[in-house]
């Protein structure tokens, strides 16, 4: 469930919750000028990760998760830095022990480092314990290889409950998911996933790719090729500035 909060309404929330969670901006030339509503928080009790932004402004994000395969991870970068587009790369601890110098690479071509756990398990089944040692591993390793400290996460498979999100928080992480999958796991063409992603997309949306999908960059560069025309700002959600900050 994703849920809407305009901004007197999400400060009042957040005030009387002791949580402040704000986004500084969307494009640097707005920094000052634009406050956007921050899309789902909390919900009945229930901790929400970020889905997307309620924004006007036509800027979406791209993100890639990382667990298993390289092959086609160099083509993607070229792809990006073609276009000049900087997105996020979710990394396990299982692909970074094998690929570290790619890692480190998508690194250096100015791509954000987010958290995909240590060893991809479905964390709704783990205890506290055990969650925040996925986190805490990778964390660390992230930080070892690329020289980032991560502050976005991403869980496998999507899956979460509270005990996730709030160990998340605990470490000073923030949860975010996607609002548009591509499917390129279930080996679509690269014309289905353009005619996919171009129905679903609207300002603020964070679409979902995999690093090692075998038609994404085939993919990639016709749906750049569309938010080019379209007029989208392509960004990374470290531009969008998602925050925890203790009132």
């Amino acid at each position: 469930m994703v849920i809407y909060l305009s901004k007197n309404k999400l400060f009042r929330f957040l005030l009387i919750m002791v949580i402040v969670i704000s986004i500084l901006s969307i494009f640097p030339i707005s920094l000052k000028n634009i406050a956007e509503d921050v899309v789902s928080v909390i919900s009945g009790g229930r901790l929400i990760p970020i889905y997307a932004v309620d924004t006007p402004e036509k800027t979406i994000a791209l993100s890639f998760d990382a667990t298993w395969g390289s092959t086609r991870t160099p083509q993607i970068l070229q792809i990006l830095d073609e276009y000049e587009i900087k997105t996020t790369f979710f990394l396990t601890n299982i692909w970074l022990k094998q690929y570290p110098q790619l890692a480190k690479e998508i690194s250096e071509r100015g791509h954000e480092i987010g958290l995909h756990t240590a060893n991809h398990p479905r964390l709704t089944d783990l205890a506290e314990s055990k969650i925040k040692k996925e986190l805490t591993d990778n964390i660390q390793l992230i930080t070892e290889v690329t020289g980032q400290k991560p502050y976005l996460f991403r869980p496998p498979f999507g899956a979460y409950n509270n005990l996730v999100i709030k160990t998340a928080t605990d470490l000073n992480l923030m949860t975010i998911q996607w609002s548009v999958d591509s499917l390129d796991w279930q080996n679509l063409s690269a014309e289905a996933m353009y005619e996919r992603i171009t129905q679903k997309i609207h300002p603020g949306s964070i679409v979902l790719f995999h690093n090692d999908g075998a038609n994404t960059p085939e993919a990639l560069k016709l749906l750049l090729t569309y938010f080019k025309q379209e007029g989208y700002n392509t960004v990374i959600p470290k531009s969008v500035r998602f925050y925890n900050l203790p009132v």
